[in-house]
């Protein structure tokens, strides 16, 4: 278990992830982390490249449906 510290980052709040842990996730500065919510908790995961394939036809879905999901919003 790592203990991970919130701090101020102009007014937002992020963490900072050790050295040691960016190298376990494979991760440098600029790459994207997933969090994940499970049953016990959130998962950090790196970047999944079939699900990001998965959410950009999702979104193009989403705005080229938009009024009918509005509508089924109401």
């Amino acid at each position: 278990m790592t203990a991970l510290k919130l701090t101020s980052i102009g007014n937002s709040v992020g963490v900072v992830l050790p050295k040691e842990l960016l190298t376990r996730l494979g991760v440098g500065k600029g790459d994207t982390l997933y969090a994940i919510e499970t049953g016990d908790g959130l998962r950090l995961t790196v970047a999944d490249a079939e699900f990001e394939a998965q959410m950009q036809v999702a979104r193009r879905i989403m705005h080229e449906r938009r009024a009918v999901l509005r509508e089924l919003a109401k």
